[in-house]
């Protein structure tokens, strides 16, 4: 479903702040793979994330969703195949506006427009029922504008968004971060619903190892733009995070004094 190719990526080539983000790196995801991406400052986690989204291009290399190649595609046009969470509650939703209004926006992602109503009821009641399964009560708010709601219920509602679609390719950038530890753990609750009722193929950055072992079907290391650990299955469900850890610290050929230096 995701195939990336020898794609290499360097910022500021040949001046003194030059920074290989990626260098050839290559990853294969199969449909349905639930893949937590975990590395330190500077890994190529992002920039990974943001040569498949289409934020910039990369430098050489390929990178393949579902067979097509989509290397060459600005950022708009790979909409139709992604959904994205960003680690800012704030990103990924219009706050001025309802939010059936942001769900009607995300239902419409990637095709064309017409002159109709906004939103119609049947619509309505296909977002009501799905943001019943959030839990979070916010299917009786669907005219409330989403700039009201707190961190935790906006992040849930972009990961709605997000997946509406069924799209290709789901990219969590390290969507739980910026809140609070009860409300990341309820997030990624629904992260893992969502992912695994949709059967949605995707890559998950996380700044959390425990958390890194306890979701998805495989866990990928990253350093110095490269992927140096690619563990899945049951060897994935047997890590510890002194065994992340001590992993790092025998392949990169750095010593680690704690998990905090290991991710940020």
């Amino acid at each position: 479903m995701l195939e990336l190719k020898s794609i290499s990526k360097t910022f500021n080539p040949g001046t003194i702040n030059e920074k290989k983000a990626l260098q050839e790196l290559s990853l294969h995801l199969k449909p349905g793979d639930f893949v937590t991406v975990i590395g330190g400052n500077g890994a190529g986690k992002s920039t990974m994330l943001n040569a498949v989204a289409g934020v910039w291009p990369v430098d050489s290399g390929s990178i393949l969703i579902d067979g097509i190649d989509i290397t060459g595609q600005p950022e708009h046009k790979r909409a139709s195949y992604i959904g994205r969470v960003f680690q800012d509650p704030m990103m990924g939703t219009a706050p001025n506006m309802q939010l059936e209004e942001n769900l009607a926006l995300a239902l419409r992602r990637g095709k064309k427009r017409g002159l109709r109503w906004g939103v119609t009821a049947a619509e309505r009641e296909e977002y009501r029922e799905r943001l019943k399964g959030l839990g979070l009560g916010l299917e009786d708010r669907l005219t409330v504008k989403v700039g009201l709601l707190s961190g935790g219920q906006r992040q849930a509602l972009t990961l709605l968004m997000a997946s509406l679609q069924k799209p290709k390719l789901l990219l969590l950038d390290e969507h739980t971060a910026a809140l609070d530890p009860a409300t990341a753990a309820k997030v990624l609750e629904l992260s893992d619903k969502i992912v695994n009722e949709d059967k949605l193929t995707t890559l998950m950055i996380t700044h959390n190892m425990k958390d890194a072992i306890k979701h998805g079907n495989r866990l990928i290391m990253m350093n110095e733009g490269k992927i140096i650990l690619d563990v899945e299955g049951e060897e994935k469900k047997k890590l510890t995070k002194r065994d992340l850890m001590d992993k790092f610290a025998e392949i990169s050929g750095s010593q680690l004094e704690s998990d905090q230096i290991l991710l940020s």
